[in-house]
């Protein structure tokens, strides 16, 4: 497929995710099960262009004045892939399956020098109006500049796990993909998101994956890892440990000693953990399914209690960008009582002296600093370790930035840290 049948298609995954409120993906799946004759180059620039236009929905909107799929997809290709209305002209004349020619308006407003002229910082941010609100709360007047950060391409980042190997090493077996160090996890490997429809290599096929030397995980979800504190020998409680990404972080980290118990009130995301932890090495992880009385013998014993809560995403929003616009504050509301009961909960098995490390990967303060405040002044027994020294002492002197709030947390946003947003609040219970 040349570039304009990859326009048309995208088009329609666009409409068929406006229409039948589909995921993302689950579109992009349905159109290439209809239309076989694409490969893989083909489905993955029109997936490009399809997330391309949602992380951008408002100001690609703005732009051409209409949402619609059409308008978002023509805004993409002229003003991030560096086509041009003439050259699209000249594209379309020749390809039987090009969208329809452009109006004169199309190529007017695709020519515009100042495309975003009048709009409000809202449209500029590509936030919806109520999050933008939340954000210059949270963020003060770098709150565009943040919002901004969550509208680019995300890169693939990797761990190396230390447990069967070291990053030195594993760049070297990966080096046909070209991988950097990353900007701030020690442990972190780095492959750039290419531009137009450059396609996302796949390592989960390579033999430095599938030997267990390297891991698929955020520069952003290493570096909360870490602060966490866990050391060789200690009691800890992943208390929402999912699939487990985390939890391996902390098995590399404690060196393989000490006990980590896994838990996670879904069994269907805690499931595939299991085959996780035997592909990395990994022996001091206890895995305790969903049941009522899974964890009553660990209460009051934990050295260390992980809570990485349920949240929004909003810190994820590069890579599921269409969540950003269904987001409600309803829904966010949700996610805040449930946050509040799982902190709670989690208190009970801290053991004097012990610590509690609160995640999330949101940027949205609900979630974040206004979380651990609330769970402050219901916990008296609980003080928060201040975010600065905690980041000095875990990355002091190597030129690593992050935001601290208020509370004494710390955020990592794309914009400043240039990772996944993620929010962590680490605190220490009385002795």
């Amino acid at each position: 497929m040349r570039l304009p049948g990859r326009m048309a298609a995208a088009i329609a995954v666009l409409e068929d995710i406006e229409s039948h409120r589909r995921p993302v993906a689950e579109a992009l799946k349905a159109w290439g099960l209809a239309n076989r004759f694409a490969g893989a180059g083909d489905r993955a620039a029109i997936g490009n262009l399809v997330y391309d236009g949602l992380r951008r929905k408002r100001s690609h909107g703005w732009a051409m004045q209409s949402e619609a799929a059409r308008a978002l997809v023509l805004s993409v290709v002229v003003r991030e892939w560096g086509e041009s209305p003439e050259s699209l002209a000249t594209l379309f004349a020749d390809d039987p399956h090009a969208p329809a020619a452009l109006s004169p308006d199309e190529v007017a407003r695709l020519s515009a020098t100042d495309p975003l002229a009048g709009a409000p910082a809202a449209v500029v941010a590509d936030l919806p109006d109520w999050i933008a609100a939340l954000l210059e709360i949270s963020l003060g007047h770098d709150w565009i500049v943040e919002g901004q950060g969550l509208t680019g391409r995300p890169p693939l980042d990797l761990r190396a796990n230390l447990l069967k190997s070291d990053r030195a090493r594993v760049m070297k077996a990966l080096s046909r993909f070209s991988p950097q160090e990353g900007p701030t996890s020690p442990w972190g490997l780095r492959l750039a998101a290419g531009p137009r429809d450059a396609r996302t290599p796949n390592v989960l096929t390579d033999e430095a994956w599938l030997k267990g030397w390297v891991e698929v995980q955020d520069q952003g979800s290493q570096v909360v890892s870490l602060l966490c504190g866990v050391q060789p020998g200690e009691q800890v409680l992943d208390l929402c440990a999912g699939a487990g990404g985390k939890t391996l972080a902390l098995a590399a980290l404690m060196g393989n000693k000490g006990q980590i118990f896994a838990h996670d009130s879904d069994r269907t995301r805690l499931a595939p953990i299991y085959d996780r932890l035997k592909r990395a090495g990994v022996r001091n992880v206890q895995v305790r399914p969903p049941a009522e009385t899974a964890l009553d013998d660990l209460v009051g014993r934990m050295d260390r209690v992980v809570v990485d809560a349920p949240c929004t995403g909003s810190g994820t929003w590069r890579r599921q960008p269409h969540a950003k616009w269904k987001l409600t504050p309803e829904q966010l509301a949700l996610r805040v009582a449930e946050q509040q009961q799982i902190l709670d909960d989690a208190a009970r098995f801290v053991k004097p002296g012990g610590s509690l490390a609160y995640i999330t990967c949101s940027v949205l303060p609900d979630e974040n600093g206004a979380q651990a405040q609330a769970f402050l002044a219901r916990h008296p027994e609980f003080r928060v370790v201040p975010g600065h020294g905690l980041w000095h002492k875990a990355f002091g002197g190597s030129g690593a930035r992050a935001r601290f709030t208020a509370e004494g947390g710390i955020l990592l946003t794309p914009a400043t840290t240039g990772t996944d947003g993620f929010y962590i609040a680490r605190f220490e219970r009385a002795q």
